[in-house]
């Protein structure tokens, strides 16, 4: 490169302890390098040569570079302005001229080349270069530095929004805890973990006991050494003797490096049962409280053993040693705004848990209220709900059915199907109790008022037998008196005999059957009965209320509680459009209301065809049908066999009244039987 030869290293070079490395000098000749820049004695700079152009991934992004560059080095270097372009970035380019050259040539970038370096320049001018060139180095080093530093603590900042919002959607409190504990090791490279609540005692007590003091309670630990480790859930006292105990007592984080060198009169101690049930070590460790601005202290989250290298695993205590390092700063920042978040949304799912209960509660106390009005029908509603959730996740899993394509139940989509299911029948309190459990088709009165008129025509043969007989004594007296006798008594008894017959007829025509044509007759005669009342006046046997009634053709229901019974599911959807659902939740009162709409469009309240059923309806109205038919004996009708009434479905379904598909996997999955065991 035609440098003159050097036999003294530049000065001034106290600039490079500002670098906390050694600074790189790349350049082509071991003689250059050592005379030019270096020196026997000097020891503040690496140098090494140039074979080949270096690409930014070969140099270490935390050292300052200088490379010397010339004509001979870069000669047939592939995308030369590129690559200097890539490594202008990285370090400080100096151009060596040749003989006669006062520029870098033109052909180079403008900007990488931060010095020109003159062919036979004095010493001087050579040493004022080269320190130049150094700073310039040491200066792309630090923004280097200072640059990573800042996209890492954006990308941290990034990753605790992202956890922050994956602990924000997350309710179930089980998940949740598995969802903290793993990303505070994710994010610290800790090798295990492990994680507690804090549990009050109740807020009121006996009052000849002592309040129960709060306990920590172990919810689950991690381990990547150990996989498969695992411990049953137990509780520790909120003291000093435990590490977690000391923080959940004291509200404050607690780092130790190493927890085998803690001091004797330390304020805490460690508690070994860990390491010897499971055979792991701990070295360092960080806990921290989950702390919220109303409840305190709400858990602690222990992180052990932080590694250099987030894959690997422990397994001896040669790879401790080499990988386990304290917990620095900005782990412990990291963990400290996840604790905060975590605490936080550990308060918000144990509140959205009481929620639940409560609703499930109300819900339960819901479905007792309907059924207590009508015991015979008791476990309905709790039945169809089992089944329907059953249904529902078995054509969830199957991904469908050919007319259903990807369907698929969410958790909350079940929990929806189930309160729908519960609450199906909740109108039924606004139906009146008579219509309700009417058992046949004359109310208990009207056939007592029936079979008060009977006796009364009844007594009035028997008054009638005893007023002939005595006005023949008295006008006869005993002439023929047996032969009127004879009479009186064969027409009483057949008077009787019809009249009990007739209540043989009334009684069977209230039986909630089939109305067959003779006994539809026998109403028609009855019709024409009537009854002398005290006064004198005659009144008809039955009345026109109670002959229709009996006329009845089918069930026990005629047309007007008929339509009061149908009017529960209008009185369900009313009543259940009241409650402030969630959103997750808010389908339940139409779910509720269609359960007796048929896809042919026959069913009622609003008489819906099969495009405007959801499939959540379909499935209910399957079973519920299925329970009604099952159920045991009502005082309506007789409970049928699984096969009658599996059969009876399906002719409904060929009617176009019921989902086939959804029949067939309710029949083939054998979720029909689960009645038989709720």
């Amino acid at each position: 490169m035609g440098v003159p030869h050097v036999s003294s290293p530049p000065r001034n070079t106290a600039f490079l302890a500002r670098a906390s490395v050694k600074p790189l000098l790349l350049a082509y000749s071991p003689d250059f390098t050592r005379e030019l820049m270096l020196g026997r004695r000097a020891t503040d700079v690496e140098a090494c040569l140039v074979h080949d152009l270096p690409m930014a991934e070969t140099l270490n992004p935390e050292r300052p570079v200088v490379v010397l560059l010339d004509r001979q080095l870069v000669a047939g270097v592939p995308d030369l302005t590129g690559r200097l372009r890539e490594l202008s970035g990285m370090a400080a380019l100096v151009w060596c001229g040749a003989p006669g050259e006062v520029a870098p040539p033109s052909t180079l970038p403008g900007e990488t080349i931060v010095s020109f370096l003159p062919h036979g320049a004095p010493l001087p001018t050579q040493a004022a270069l080269l320190r130049g060139a150094m700073r310039h180095a040491v200066t792309l080093r630090a923004e280097r530095l200072a640059t990573d530093r800042a996209e890492a603590r954006l990308e941290e900042v990034a990753e605790l929004a992202r956890v922050g919002a994956a602990l924000a959607t997350q309710r179930d409190v089980t998940q949740l805890l598995d969802l903290i504990l793993s990303q505070a090791r994710r994010l610290t490279q800790s090798d295990a973990g492990s994680l507690y609540l804090v549990e009050r005692p109740e807020d009121s007590t006996d009052d000849a006991s002592e309040p129960t003091p709060a306990r920590l309670r172990f919810m689950l630990c991690q381990n990547n050494t150990l996989p498969r480790l695992s411990f049953d859930q137990f509780t520790l006292p909120i003291d000093s003797t435990s590490l977690a105990g000391h923080v959940a007592r004291t509200g404050t984080l607690l780092t130790i490096p190493d927890v085998h060198s803690v001091v004797d009169d330390a304020p805490y101690r460690l508690n070994g049962s860990y390491d010897q049930r499971s055979g792991y070590h701990t070295r360092s460790v960080l806990v921290v409280p989950l702390t919220t601005h109303k409840h305190g202290t709400v858990g602690v989250l222990q992180l052990i053993n932080r590694k250099r290298t987030a894959a690997a695993s422990l397994p001896t205590l040669a790879e401790m040693d080499e990988q386990v390092v304290p917990y620095d700063r900005t782990s412990t920042e990291l963990v400290t705004a996840l604790a905060a978040q975590a605490a936080v949304a550990i308060e918000n799912a144990r509140l959205y848990e009481s929620i639940e209960r409560l609703f499930e509660g109300f819900v339960t106390a819901s479905v007792t209220a309907i059924e207590s009005r009508d015991p015979t029908t008791s476990g309905h509603s709790s039945r169809v709900a089992q089944l329907t959730v059953a249904l529902a996740e078995t054509v969830s899993e199957a991904g469908g059915t050919p007319g259903h394509r990807d369907v698929h139940f969410t958790r909350q989509q079940l929990r929806e199907l189930r309160y729908a299911a519960l609450l199906h029948d909740f109108g039924k309190v606004a139906v009146r109790e008579e219509v309700l459990v009417k058992a046949r088709k004359l109310y208990p009165i009207d056939l007592q008022r029936i079979r008060h008129r009977l006796a009364m025509l009844l007594q009035h043969e028997a008054l009638t037998y005893e007023r002939e007989r005595a006005d023949h004594l008295l006008a006869h007296g005993r002439d023929g008196y047996d032969d009127v006798i004879a009479a009186l008594s064969s027409r009483r008894h057949e008077r009787s005999a019809h009249l009990e017959r007739l209540m043989r007829a009334v009684e069977a025509a209230n039986a909630p059957t089939v109305l067959p044509e003779e006994r539809a007759e026998e109403l028609a005669r009855l019709a024409g009965c009537t009854v002398e009342h005290p006064g004198g006046d005659l009144r008809p046997l039955l009345e026109d209320g109670e002959l229709r009634s009996l006329q009845i053709q089918r069930g026990t229901l005629d047309e007007r509680e008929r339509r009061e019974i149908e009017a529960h599911v209008n009185h369900t959807y009313r009543f259940l459009a009241q409650i402030p659902w969630t959103d997750e939740l808010r389908r339940v009162p139409d779910i509720a209301r269609c359960h007796h709409e048929k896809l042919n469009g026959r069913g009622y309240p609003r008489g819906l065809t099969a495009d405007r059923i959801p499939v959540q309806v379909r499935m209910m109205t399957i079973v519920d049908i299925y329970d009604a038919l099952t159920a045991a004996d009502r005082p309506y009708k007789p409970a049928v066999s699984p096969e009658q009434a599996l059969d009876i479905l399906g002719r409904e379904a060929d009617a176009g009244e019921l989902d086939h598909e959804l029949l067939n996997v309710f029949i083939g999955a054998g979720i029909y039987r689960l009645a038989r065991t709720s």
